[in-house]
């Protein structure tokens, strides 16, 4: 045989292959933003670090635009780690702590979150919000703010830039209510337990809960706390039903790739296991402090991804309709939980 044809018989093929891209310097970038979010969080608690994250994500995203190398590991904190971030709360949540408070404010809480669920459907329609800018700002409106909007992003999966408005759009009305609600309450002359149930269960995120609650009395603050706390439990039977409306919309479209399994949102289910081993009383006391942080840092870091994420272009293309709808969906649960509690004398 010919040595050149003995040579290509015993060449061994190469086939190419591409590297897998590193997450490293995506995941570096959002760390040490989150770094300087946390830190800015602790000098302004007001405002917080998650709200600092996603605000200096955006900036640095629309100022300095981070190359695709970067892209992988930005992804992975914004979808993984706020996963991790999720399952890290339920450390920090005892449910015999809020059961009694819960069944106490259940009734409020549920007409709240219906109403809220109806105005951004209703409205977001009139307004022609984008479906899954209508339920993210519906969500974090009914429940508990940005931790709900990261709790069912991984759900229904959308656009970066819808992320990053909406948790924009909570926390300006957030920062209101701390400025508004005790005002409001000491002119309606608002007992300090129904000042509370109010502030629970129409307030967005848990730290301006706890800012008005504590502004108007130290009672009402206790009270409120624990209501928040509750309703921030709420965010696991919201995200089961979005998980199952989003399998038989999949199923009804006739996704060849269709999965339960895939789309289901394990995260809960580790949210409850963590949740049971602190109810538990599995957690030593000396590291909670330790974990809550943790599990700040890590919705932190999340919430920087998204801002790094988020087209400020696209975000200006959508117009003033989110923050409208957030108007609407925010005055509504207001006003709602007032009534409610009127109607069943606990103002």
């Amino acid at each position: 045989m010919p040595p050149l044809q003995e040579n290509r018989m015993n060449a061994t093929v190469a086939i190419p292959t591409t590297p897998t891209p590193s997450r490293l310097p995506g995941l570096l970038l959002s760390v040490v933003i989150a770094l300087v979010a946390l830190g800015l969080g602790k000098l302004a608690p007001l405002i917080g670090g998650p709200v600092f994250g996603i605000v200096l994500g955006i900036l640095v995203r629309n100022t300095l635009a981070p190359g695709g190398s970067y892209t992988p590991g930005i992804q992975f904190a914004g979808k993984q780690v706020l996963q991790w971030s999720i399952i890290a709360l339920g450390f920090g949540l005892s449910l015999n702590q809020v059961a009694k408070t819960g069944l106490e404010s259940l009734s409020v809480t549920l007409v709240t979150m219906t109403v809220a669920f109806l105005t951004a459907w209703g409205l977001g329609r009139l307004l022609k919000v984008d479906d899954k800018l209508k339920i993210l700002i519906g969500v974090g409106t009914a429940i508990c703010g940005g931790s709900a909007i990261a709790a069912v992003t991984p759900i229904i999966k959308p656009d970066e830039h819808d992320t990053a408005f909406a948790i924009s759009t909570i926390f300006l009305f957030n920062l209101v209510a701390v400025l508004l609600f005790p005002l409001l309450g000491h002119l309606l002359h608002l007992s300090d337990l129904g000042f509370g149930l109010w502030a629970g269960t129409a307030i967005n995120d848990t730290s301006s809960v706890v800012a008005a609650g504590y502004s108007f009395s130290k009672q009402a603050g206790d009270y409120a706390t624990i209501v928040k706390l509750t309703r921030a439990t709420l965010i696991i039977p919201i995200c089961l039903i979005l998980a199952f409306a989003t399998a038989w919309r999949q199923k009804k479209q006739g996704a060849t790739d269709f999965s339960l399994a895939r789309i289901f949102p394990w995260f809960i289910l580790w949210f409850l296991v963590a949740s049971a081993i602190r109810t538990a009383g599995l957690v030593p006391v000396a590291i909670q402090p330790a974990l809550h942080l943790a599990a700040e840092f890590l919705i932190i870091v999340a919430l920087t991804a998204i801002g790094l994420s988020a087209n400020l272009r696209k975000m200006a293309s959508t117009g003033a309709r989110p923050i409208l709808l957030g108007l609407g969906v925010w005055a509504a649960v207001a006003v709602s939980s007032l009534v409610v509690q009127l109607a069943i004398g606990q103002l």
